[in-house]
C-alpha cells in the first residue's frame, strides 16, 4: 500500500450506510464492516474521528415538510444520530479499541457532551472520537456538523463514504452519461451545485483549508486505500 496522505481525518458516515441491505434501522453486519475499515486505517497511524448521520432511523426535515415543528423534528433527528453513534461505539468496545462519543446534544446518561476540552483529551489519548447529536442546534445538517467538528478536530480532510465512488456531474445511478471527477476545488463544488454536501459544509471546509474526499463506502478496505492515495475517489481541495 502507498504512503499515507493524511494524518488526521474526520470520516462522515451516512445513517443510510448503516442500514446495509435493510430498508430501515441498523444492520450489525454493516456496523462490523465499517468499524473494521476504520480500525485498519487507524493502524496506519492516522488519527480518526467519525461523524454519523441518522437518516436510517429518522429525518427531522421530512417530518417538518409535513407541517410538524422543525425544531422538535431536528432534535428527534439528533437523537437518531446518537443511537447510531452508540452502535458504533459498542463495536469498537467489542474489538478492544478505545472510542469516545461526544454529543452536541446533552444526554449525560448515555455519553459525554461535546466540549473542546473533552475533544482534545480524547484525541490526545488516541481514542477514536465519534461526534454525535449534530451541532446540538436545529436547522443545521449532519454535513455541516461534520465540517464544524473537522475544523475543531484539526482534520486534514473530511472523508465521506457514499453510495458511489466519487463526485459525478450527475447521479450515475440515474444518468449513464454522468462524468466522475478525480479532483475539484471547493468553489467548483459550489458553483456547479454538485450536491455532495450542503453549501454551508463545503464553505466551512474551504474557509478552514480542509479537503473533502469522496469514495464508496461499499468497498471493504477502501478507506485505507484512499488514505494511501490508492483506490477510487474524488478529492476536493482549495488548489
Amino acid at each position: 500500500m502507498g504512503q499515507v496522505q493524511f494524518t488526521r481525518i474526520l470520516y462522515k458516515i451516512s445513517g443510510e450506510a448503516l442500514m446495509g441491505e435493510q430498508s430501515f434501522g441498523i444492520d450489525p453486519t454493516m456496523v462490523e464492516r465499517v468499524v473494521a475499515d476504520i480500525i485498519e486505517a487507524r493502524n496506519m497511524g492516522v488519527s480518526i474521528a467519525l461523524a454519523v448521520g441518522g437518516g436510517n432511523l429518522f429525518r427531522g426535515v421530512a417530518l417538518a415538510s409535513k407541517g410538524a415543528d422543525r425544531v422538535t423534528g431536528d432534535h428527534m433527528g439528533m437523537l437518531a444520530i446518537i443511537m447510531n453513534a452508540l452502535a458504533l461505539r459498542m463495536e469498537f468496545d467489542k474489538r478492544g479499541v478505545p472510542a469516545t462519543v461526544l454529543s452536541g446534544l446533552a444526554v449525560p446518561q448515555v455519553c459525554d457532551q461535546f466540549t473542546q476540552r473533552g475533544l482534545i483529551a480524547a484525541r490526545d489519548a488516541g481514542d477514536v472520537i465519534i461526534f454525535a447529536g449534530g451541532t446540538g442546534s436545529p436547522y443545521f445538517t449532519s454535513d455541516t456538523a461534520a465540517a464544524l467538528r473537522a475544523a475543531e478536530f484539526g482534520a486534514d480532510a473530511v472523508f465521506k463514504g457514499t453510495q458511489v465512488d466519487g463526485i459525478y456531474s450527475a447521479d450515475p445511478r440515474k444518468d449513464k452519461n454522468a462524468t466522475r471527477f478525480d479532483t475539484l476545488s471547493h468553489d467548483d463544488v459550489l458553483s456547479k451545485a454538485l450536491g455532495i454536501m450542503d453549501m454551508s459544509a463545503v464553505t466551512l471546509a474551504r474557509d478552514n483549508d480542509i479537503d473533502l474526499v469522496v469514495f464508496s463506502i461499499h468497498q471493504p478496505g477502501e478507506l485505507a486505500r484512499v488514505i494511501a492515495g490508492e483506490g477510487t475517489f474524488t478529492r476536493v481541495s482549495r488548489t
